[in-house]
């Protein structure tokens, strides 16, 4: 069995307790308009290219069986319309200008990952988080890294919007030791707009969750002119005061530091449209 992950992080002390390797799967249901990994939107390997590093050599246009890539006044242009992804100009790219995002991986290549880091774990009280994308897209590989790592006394924690049939909760709910639980948008018709997907099953599946005592971390981004209203965030209140389960919340601070992405995969990016907060005090907006 096999997934495709497109990086993994260490060091992370943002997604969960202590000192974290975070696992981050490609593939996800749902197109969130301020997402700042595009890259795990598609469940295949990609090819990214960042215009900044190219010095125009041409040896993407040499190897390229698509003819994808072609020089006009020592400018390399890449038309991704033909584009396999076979990754065979990343590979003669010396300067890192073409580089594949995502990484097909057997369970035991990512366990082995995992436990590079165990001494960290051990020392901060962390382990492993698997984010994405979304995880749970594929549960039947996340369910036999889960039980590995179990095997290995790591904690491990799932970052999932919840968008998946509750069979898949099922799964990895036996071997997880903290789901962190993203709540977007509360308002079915806002969500529907902001993510692409309703968010009947995400709220389902959250009151699902909380029932069965699983230790449950929600987290909010605050994105500006969507959910930071006050309506909004009074909707999202009366959700959690009915889930007493829920160990915490969080905000999460909107930031455009994926615009860049955007560019270097062909895609197009509303970034433009928003304001970063620069004064927003997350720290007693967090405060319960």
């Amino acid at each position: 069995m096999k997934a495709v992950v497109f990086d993994i992080q260490r060091f992370s002390v943002d997604d969960g307790p202590g000192i974290r390797t975070v696992v981050f799967f490609k593939g996800c249901n749902m197109h969130c308009l301020w997402c700042h990994n595009p890259e795990s939107l598609h469940p295949y390997a990609e090819v990214m290219f960042l215009t900044q590093k190219c010095i125009g050599c041409g040896k993407c246009v040499e190897v390229c069986v698509q003819n994808c890539h072609t020089l006009s006044d020592g400018r390399q242009l890449f038309d991704r319309s033909h584009c396999i992804n076979c990754g065979r100009c990343a590979e003669v790219c010396y300067t890192g200008a073409l580089a594949v995002t995502g990484l097909s991986m057997t369970v035991e290549e990512v366990v082995a990952e995992i436990k590079k880091d165990d001494l960290f774990y051990r020392n901060s009280g962390g382990g492993v988080t698997f984010s994405g994308g979304e995880p749970l897209l594929q549960a039947d590989f996340l369910r036999d890294v889960l039980i590995e790592c179990e095997k290995a006394g790591i904690h491990c924690a799932i970052e999932t919007a919840g968008n998946v049939p509750w069979t898949s909760f099922e799964k990895v709910l036996p071997f997880t030791d903290l789901f962190l639980y993203d709540i977007k948008v509360v308002d079915e018709t806002l969500h529907k707009k902001a993510t692409g997907s309703g968010n009947k099953r995400i709220i389902s599946n959250l009151k699902k969750l909380a029932k069965t005592g699983a230790e449950i971390w929600a987290r909010t981004p605050l994105i500006p002119s969507i959910n930071d209203t006050l309506a909004e965030k009074e909707r999202l209140a009366e959700l959690l005061a009915t889930l007493e389960s829920i160990q915490t919340h969080v905000f999460l601070p909107y930031h455009n530091l994926g615009e860049g992405k955007y560019e270097s995969l062909g895609l197009p990016t509303l970034f433009s449209i928003w304001p970063i907060y620069t004064n927003f005090d997350y720290e007693n907006a967090n405060r319960r």
